[in-house]
């Protein structure tokens, strides 16, 4: 029942006279793989299942979310339930956590949004051209979706995965994708957003565990790197 699957190292700090100064925290080896593939036994990280539960009104209405997380084949893919784990529980945690934390409204519901639009992500879907080894997007009420979740252009996006933008010597051009490739490329920005967003969380954090004006001379510190 761990999905965690990252090192992190975290420091307690104390000043000059010995008094505790405030504790930070700094990731390590995040397991960026487990966001888009799953080994059957496995499960993704636990907060895509805490989504598709009502513990929050409105969550799945917002993030534009089914109720079935087999219609999302980047969390679908291995173990979906965990006996020990009480996800509509786990989300009214985690919702409380943000508040308790200091996270506006906005902050909170767009890290909600940004983790809805990778699970999107994995059912985005391609054609291939006719005669043509280049693909072209297929379906578009699914991409609608993610564009909005993103808060970015539906075409635009679309685009830089079939056609992305690549520098060559001193100029940029068009390379045009198939399937295979395509795919991949959604792979790669699902996995990169979910990070960035992860260590966005962290950042946070730390700003309500140290203190900027108190001296910080000494610390004591543990580093986990089994996840």
């Amino acid at each position: 029942d761990n999905s965690s699957r990252f090192g992190k190292f975290i420091r307690i700090h104390f000043n000059v006279q010995g008094k505790l100064s405030g504790c930070d925290i700094k990731a390590y080896l995040f397991e960026k793989s487990r966001i888009t593939q799953q080994q059957e036994v496995e499960r993704s990280y636990h907060i895509f299942y805490q989504l598709l539960q009502p513990a929050v009104p409105e969550l799945q209405e917002k993030c534009l979310l089914t109720d079935s997380i087999y219609d999302y084949s980047y969390v679908s893919q291995g173990r979906t339930k965990v006996d020990s784990i009480d996800d509509n529980e786990e989300l009214q945690f985690t919702d409380a956590a943000f508040d308790i934390i200091g996270f506006s409204e906005s902050e909170k519901w767009n890290c909600y949004m940004l983790t809805a639009a990778v699970m999107t992500m994995g059912d985005l879907k391609f054609k291939q051209k006719p005669r043509d080894e280049q693909c072209e997007p297929d379906k578009p009420e699914l991409s609608s979706k993610v564009a909005e979740l993103l808060g970015v252009d539906q075409q635009a996006i679309m685009n830089a995965f079939v056609k992305p933008r690549i520098k060559v010597g001193t100029e940029w051009v068009t390379k045009g994708q198939n399937i295979e490739q395509a795919m991949n490329a959604v792979g790669g920005i699902a996995r990169a957003i979910y990070h960035r967003n992860f260590l966005w969380l962290i950042e946070k954090c730390n700003d309500t565990l140290i203190d900027v004006t108190m001296k910080k001379v000494n610390f004591c510190a543990v580093l986990d790197i089994a996840g």
